[in-house]
């Protein structure tokens, strides 16, 4: 796994919002109120046949955009919120040693969705971190809301503070799971949040992991990445995030290596099984093609 620097990170950051405003719309064949494209690959991205409603993909350390489609579209974000549940949960630098308790408050009221983190389960906070990012467990993340200073409501202010502060103008959190349709972003904010949420070690860490086990409530508990790709020989991933309710289709964000640049992946309302799987693999092989045939070389 290949670690990002901060200065890269932020580089990027600026850079996208630089790109924004100077590089004209006109000719790149992008809809009304999508991002532009680069000249370079803007003909050619006609030919990329995605099938989520939402795409951006960027070259992060130059903010070069090399595809976008509805990037200014505000959808609901499901299981991505997680990036910025652990980005909140980090900044209060808690003890990552201290145990939490899964409480009857952490049951899903919204979705009914099952969890395989009983009631009474006592995880450390660095275990629900790694939870909610591998294996985007909502109990785990909803612990973590609870035993921020100040509660749940606290917590949930942060997030929305942080957004504020990260310059996401499309972003709102309801809650730390992604289950409350409220939760709302837009494909150029999550490129951004991903170039932010890459800056702390433990979320590229957790969210990369292939699997691992937990005790929970005496016995030994396999849980695996939601996320396929990152056991893929064919991907280098720095940080992913997966995500889906009815609301959000099925999302994915990630921060890869292609042709050893770092390059941010941002996927939204895919529907279909492996659609947003196909998706980023079409991305990857046309970023690669693309590369040799020198197009936007430099």
């Amino acid at each position: 796994m290949r670690v990002v620097v901060a200065g890269l990170v932020f580089a990027g950051c600026a850079a996208i919002a630089q790109a924004e405003q100077a590089v004209p719309k006109a000719e790149t064949g992008a809809k009304a109120g999508d991002y532009p494209l680069d000249p370079a690959f803007a003909a050619r991205a006609r030919h990329l046949n995605l099938k989520s409603s939402s795409v951006l993909v960027v070259e992060q350390d130059k903010g070069r955009l090399l595809y976008a489609k509805n990037t200014q579209a505000v959808v609901p974000i499901a299981s991505i919120t997680k990036l910025m549940t652990a980005m909140v949960a980090l900044d209060a630098r808690p003890a990552l040693d201290e145990v939490l308790v899964v409480s009857e408050e952490d049951i899903d009221q919204l979705k009914g969705t099952r969890s395989r983190l009983a009631i009474g389960t006592r995880l450390t906070r660095e275990e629900m971190l790694h939870l909610a990012l591998m294996s985007s467990e909502n109990r785990a993340s909803s612990a973590l809301s609870r035993h921020y200073p100040g509660g749940q409501r606290a917590f949930i202010a942060a997030m929305n503070q942080k957004a504020i502060e990260l310059g996401l103008a499309d972003t709102r959190f309801f809650d730390s799971t992604g289950l409350d349709p409220h939760n709302v972003s837009s494909a150029r904010d999550l490129a951004r949040m991903v170039a932010a949420s890459s800056t702390y070690p433990l979320i590229r860490e957790f969210s990369t992991t292939r699997d691992g086990s937990f005790a929970v409530k005496g016995k030994t508990l396999h849980f695996n990445n939601t996320n396929a790709l990152v056991s893929s020989s064919d991907w280098e991933i720095a940080l992913q995030k997966t995500g889906f309710t009815n609301e959000a289709g099925k999302c994915l964000v990630m921060q890869a290596w292609l042709n050893q640049k770092p390059v941010v992946i941002v996927l939204l309302d895919s529907w279909g099984r492996l659609t947003r799987i196909g998706d980023a693999n079409r991305i990857r092989r046309w970023v690669e093609h693309l590369a040799l045939q020198g197009a936007g070389a430099g």
